[in-house]
């Protein structure tokens, strides 16, 4: 939230920052003809004002329209003029409010060495009028109130140089935290487009593969055994079915606040009969064994080891020969071991799918602090293990 909504900050520096430079300079000069006027009856012992001090006192504010652009000519300006003003010995009051507008302007705008240089000078001046100036150069008659002058413009300097350091501060701090969400927010982005890569990525490519077989197989026994034709046909509309109706779910992601939620649960483990069947209905005979006592799974962990089986079949699929596969489920206390093994030998292309598949196996592993290793299983045929740590740190929904 900018300084326009908090009180202590003064008017005209809020219309300053709200980016009116023109109207914080009307404002300021009001101020300081104003305010000046009332607060020269109570001092008879300064100069009164006369047409050069009101000039001086309109001059500083005008000079203020020019602060955006050139920060440290405003600040070095308006510190002449407020000098030449306190020179000539006109009454206090809010004759520096300029100066403050100028000071600030320049400590935000990144010229601080313009602004201090600019401050140390016109306390300087003071100090030498207060103190090292004689009497006669002056057009005050006396020096009856030094005291109270001098500590009421040390009061100023230091509250403006307290106040513009803090407001610098928290702009930039403001600056860091804005920066940091939306880096946040962007690798959030990032993170759920991967996601919902990685599941489309699964879904399409086992689906399809199954789709692309059943159809080969259709087209061959159309003719000579319809029978067989209908079943693979059946095959196809259940698995495409079923893949848009995945699909569906995934894509709720980016649905609108009043669409509805998905009406079925993410898949997982429990699951992995129907995929055995599917690929089954493909033509490759899929076999389960399971070791040890199985644990509770999240939805996200399930859903990750449901999607490593499910790529590595569609691998077997697409890149071997083999018509058979072994899917073995190891429960240990603290992991879950995955392994899927078929015989060999490789068909077209890499026996593995060395493509996005393997890397999203990998990478939904390891979003649970686990591991993917995949290569040759012996005798020709190829392996894929997974190992998936049953307590994960805040990654499982």
């Amino acid at each position: 939230m900018g300084d326009v909504r908090r009180p202590w900050v003064p008017v005209w520096v809020r219309a300053g920052k709200a980016g009116w430079p023109v109207s914080a300079a009307v404002v300021a000069t009001v101020v300081q003809v104003v305010g000046t006027s009332v607060a020269a009856r109570h001092q008879s012992e300064r100069v009164p004002l006369d047409a050069w001090g009101y000039l001086l006192l309109v001059l500083g504010p005008a000079l203020l329209v020019l602060r955006v652009r050139y920060p440290a000519f405003t600040v070095s300006a308006v510190t002449a003029v407020t000098a030449a003003y306190l020179w000539a010995g006109y009454p206090y009051g809010p004759a520096f409010v300029a100066l403050v507008v100028a000071f600030f302007s320049a400590v935000q705008r990144g010229r601080r060495r313009a602004a201090w240089i600019a401050a140390g000078g016109f306390y300087l001046l003071h100090l030498l009028v207060s103190y090292a100036v004689p009497a006669s150069w002056l057009r005050a008659p006396g020096r009856e109130a030094v005291g109270w002058q001098e500590l009421g413009v040390t009061a100023w300097l230091l509250l403006i140089f307290v106040g513009a350091e803090l407001a610098r501060f928290r702009r930039e701090q403001i600056a860091a935290v804005r920066a940091a969400e939306e880096e946040a927010r962007a690798r959030r982005s990032d993170e759920e487009r991967l996601r919902m890569a990685r599941e489309l990525h699964d879904i399409l490519a086992h689906s399809i593969s199954l789709i692309h077989l059943q159809a080969g197989v259709a087209l061959e026994l159309l003719d000579a055994r319809p029978e067989q034709a209908r079943d693979a046909l059946a095959t196809i509309k259940a698995t495409s079915k079923e893949a848009l109706g995945e699909v569906r779910q995934v894509l709720g992601t980016l649905r609108t606040p009043g669409a509805a939620a998905p009406r079925t649960p993410a898949p997982g483990l429990e699951r992995l009969d129907e995929l055995v069947a599917q690929a089954g209905h493909a033509g490759l005979a899929v076999t389960v064994r399971t070791e040890g006592r199985a644990g509770p799974l999240g939805a996200g962990l399930g859903l990750a080891a449901f999607r490593i089986v499910q790529e590595s079949l569609t691998n077997v699929l697409r890149h071997s020969t083999a018509r058979t596969a072994t899917v073995e489920l190891s429960w240990e206390p603290d992991r879950l071991e995955l392994t899927v093994t078929d015989p060999g030998p490789p068909g077209g292309g890499d026996a593995g799918g060395s493509g996005t598949g393997l890397i999203g196996m990998r990478e939904r592993a390891a979003a649970f602090g686990g591991t993917v290793d995949a290569g040759p299983g012996g005798a020709g045929g190829w392996q894929v293990r997974a190992r998936l740590p049953l307590v994960t740190k805040g990654a499982d929904a």
